[in-house]
C-alpha cells in the first residue's frame, strides 16, 4: 500500500470513529449519561455494525464516557461559569461533539510498534495497515523503546498524522539542595533567576503582536478560508510559545542540577483575577503562559531529582534582598530597584529573584520532617508518635513515575 493509500485509510478511520462517537454521545445524553458498562449495552452492537472492530468500539465508548466525566468535573469546579451562565448552559444543553479528525486511542491489540524499522502496524476501517512509517528523533525513539506504556492516540493536524504515545519515565530521587535558585516570572522578562540567567520576552512579545494583528484581520474577513488560516495561525503561535518555555525550563533545571540547588517558584495562581489592568494590557496578561512554564520546570525538575518549592510572591518586587525593607517606592520603574533604606541599586527582576530564593529556603526548611526522637512509653504503656517541631509540616516525597506525551 502506498503512503497516499495509507493516509486515506487513516483519515477515513478517524472520520468513521468520530462520527460513531458523536452517535454514542447523543445516546449517552438521552440516557442521562449512564456508566460505561451500561452505555456499552446501548451502543456496542450498533458500533460493530458500522464496521468498527471490537477494540475500536470499546475505545470509542470509553472516549465518550471520559469526555462526559471531564465535562462534569469542569462544571463542578466552575470552569464553565456559575449556574445559569450562558457558557455553562450551552455546555449542558446538548451532547458533546467530536471533530472529524479528533484523536482516537489505540491499545497494543490494534497498534503494534516496530522500533528498528520505525514503522507501525495499525487497525483501520479498511483492514490492518502494516508498514506505516513514523518519524522521530533519536532520543524520542530511545524513549519509546524503553518507556512506552499503555495506549497511543492517533490524531490528524493540518494533513499530518501523529501518534501520541505515553511514556512512563522513572523519576530521579530528590536530593538535599545546597541553596535555592529563585525564579522571577514576568512579561518583559519571561524568567529571571538569582544566578544571573535572564530570558527576555521581547522576541516572544513581538511574535504575539504580529500574530495578533493578523488574527484581527482574519477575524474581520470572516470567510471560511480565513477561519481555517486563523486556526492554523493560533496553533503555530501556541507551538512557538511552548517551545520557548521548554527551552527556558530546561536551562533553569540544568543549572540547578549542575549546582545541586533547588528551584523556588512563585505561586501565581489566580493572578488574572487579582490584577486590574487597562483594556490594552489585558490581552498581554491573559496570553502570559506562566502556568505552562511553571509546569515545564516542575516536570523537568522531577525527572532530574531537583527539589522545587512554591512561595508566596507578595512584595517580592518591593522588598530589598539585602536589608528586607519593603516600600512601594523601592521599585523605581519596571527595570530599576533602589532601596530607600540601605541604598542598594539592582535590576528589579534580579532583586525579586533573590527574595524568591530566600523564601524558597525558608519553605524547604519548614517542610522538613522532624528529626526529634520518639518519646518514651507513657503511663498507659503505649508509645507516643514522633513529635514535630512547632510550625513544621512533613515534606512530601516524590509522587511516582511521571508521564510524558511523546510525539
Amino acid at each position: 500500500m502506498t503512503e497516499a493509500e495509507q493516509a486515506a485509510a487513516l483519515l477515513a478511520t478517524l472520520r468513521t470513529v468520530n462520527e460513531a462517537a458523536n452517535w454514542v454521545s447523543a445516546v449517552a445524553y438521552e440516557q442521562g449519561v449512564p456508566r460505561e458498562y451500561e452505555l456499552r449495552k446501548h451502543t456496542y452492537a450498533e458500533l460493530k455494525s458500522r464496521g468498527l472492530g471490537a477494540q475500536a468500539a470499546q475505545h470509542t465508548i470509553k472516549k465518550v464516557r471520559d469526555a462526559y466525566t471531564t465535562l462534569k468535573a469542569n462544571i463542578k469546579v466552575g470552569n464553565l461559569g456559575k449556574p445559569g451562565s450562558k457558557r455553562r448552559g450551552k455546555a449542558e444543553s446538548k451532547p458533546i461533539a467530536f471533530r472529524p479528525e479528533a484523536a482516537q486511542p489505540y491499545d497494543d491489540r490494534c497498534l503494534s510498534w516496530q522500533y528498528d524499522a520505525q514503522a507501525v502496524s495499525i487497525w483501520t476501517t479498511a483492514g490492518r495497515v502494516r508498514g506505516v512509517r513514523f518519524a522521530c528523533s533519536a532520543d524520542g525513539l530511545k524513549m519509546l523503546r524503553e518507556h512506552r506504556q499503555g495506549e497511543s492516540d492517533l490524531v490528524e493536524r493540518d494533513g499530518v498524522f501523529y501518534l501520541i504515545a505515553t511514556c512512563e519515565v522513572p523519576e530521579e530521587k530528590s536530593y538535599e539542595p545546597d541553596g535555592f535558585i529563585g525564579v522571577d516570572l514576568g512579561l518583559v522578562n519571561i524568567a529571571t533567576t538569582s544566578t544571573g540567567y535572564q530570558a527576555a520576552g521581547r522576541d516572544l512579545n513581538r511574535h504575539r503582536k504580529r500574530h495578533g494583528d493578523l488574527r484581527t484581520k482574519l477575524q474581520r474577513k470572516g470567510t471560511k478560508s480565513a477561519k481555517r488560516l486563523l486556526e492554523e495561525r493560533n496553533r503555530r503561535e501556541r507551538r512557538h510559545v511552548s517551545n520557548t518555555n521548554h527551552i527556558i525550563a530546561k536551562t533553569i533545571v540544568t543549572e540547578a542540577e549542575r549546582t545541586s540547588a533547588g528551584i523556588s517558584l512563585e505561586d501565581l495562581g489566580g493572578i488574572r483575577q487579582r490584577v486590574r489592568l487597562r483594556k490594552p494590557q489585558r490581552a498581554t496578561l491573559h496570553s502570559w503562559a506562566f502556568a505552562q512554564l511553571g509546569e515545564f520546570i516542575a516536570c523537568k525538575a522531577r525527572h532530574a531529582g531537583v527539589p522545587v518549592v512554591h512561595v508566596d510572591p507578595a512584595y517580592t518586587s518591593q522588598m530589598c534582598c539585602e536589608c528586607g525593607h519593603v516600600d512601594k517606592k523601592n521599585r523605581v520603574d519596571q527595570a530599576l530597584f533602589i532601596c530607600r533604606n540601605c541604598g542598594v541599586v539592582a535590576h528589579a527582576d534580579r532583586n525579586a529573584s533573590h527574595n524568591i530564593a530566600q523564601r524558597g529556603a525558608v519553605v524547604w526548611n519548614a517542610g522538613r520532617e522532624s528529626r526529634v526522637p520518639a518519646t518514651s512509653e507513657g503511663v498507659s504503656g503505649r508509645r507516643s508518635p514522633p513529635s514535630s517541631q512547632p510550625g513544621t509540616t512533613s515534606k512530601p516525597g516524590p509522587s511516582g513515575p511521571g508521564q510524558l506525551d511523546a510525539l
